[in-house]
């Protein structure tokens, strides 16, 4: 079983080991009855995890909800009801970045480095065509204009037996698309010193440079 967080409308608290339980401002419309069991909506929830969570992890819980159908426009449309409430500023802050098109929690939190990078908005899922226009692979996240690209290597689907594959769809994307391509690992994005902000500035300032040049260099696969 996941652990449970319950929250009662009614000043009540429930003590068991994995339960977090709470007291929640809950308005009717805030409510929804599945199979007999009352839950937040993904509206409420979405605000909820986006106010409460560590940062990175309240982007990819808002990115989630969006994909699964809740709509941007009525997310923000929310915010100004939680004036006042823990952790509104990060909400305010992160519910504008939210974008159906990340696939995973990492994938949020990697783009929510970029925003921190203070680079241009970034695209979600960006399709490289071959030469006879047939989609051939994504990026993760990155940036068109100036062919920059980042890739999060999770090690569920990028370990050592995909290795090979990785290295030869980066190269092509180097040396045939004239892509700066970026690879980050959990370490880089969720460990102690945070250092994916760092790398995507560095990266994006070598696309920069390689635009202006009309040049390319090639990715740097031995990290």
């Amino acid at each position: 079983m996941p652990e449970l967080d319950i929250f009662s409308a009614t000043g009540s608290r429930l003590r068991r080991p994995g339960i977090a339980s709470g007291i929640r401002e809950l308005e009717k419309r805030d409510v929804e009855v599945i199979d007999g069991l009352p839950l937040t909506t993904r509206l409420r929830t979405a605000c909820d995890l986006g106010r409460i969570l560590w940062r990175f992890d309240a982007l990819g819980a808002i990115d989630g909800f969006l994909r699964l159908g809740l709509d941007h426009g009525e997310l923000l449309a929310e915010l100004g009801r939680y004036k006042g409430y823990r952790g509104v500023k990060q909400l305010r802050e992160l519910a504008p970045l939210g974008d159906r098109g990340a696939e995973s929690q990492p994938e949020s939190a990697l783009r929510l480095h970029w925003y921190d990078a203070d680079l241009p908005r970034p695209q979600t899922q960006i399709w490289i065509h071959d030469d006879d226009g047939t989609p051939r692979f994504r990026i993760d996240v990155g940036c068109e204009e100036v062919r920059f690209g980042a890739e999060y290597f999770g090690e569920q689907w990028h370990g050592e037996q995909q290795r090979e594959d990785d290295e030869a769809r980066l190269q092509w994307l180097t040396d045939q698309r004239a892509w700066i391509m970026e690879v980050f690992t959990k370490e880089d994005v969720y460990g102690r010193d945070l250092e994916a902000s760092a790398m995507l500035r560095r990266g994006f300032a070598r696309a920069e440079a390689a635009i202006r040049a009309g040049a390319v260099t090639s990715i740097d696969l031995s990290r």
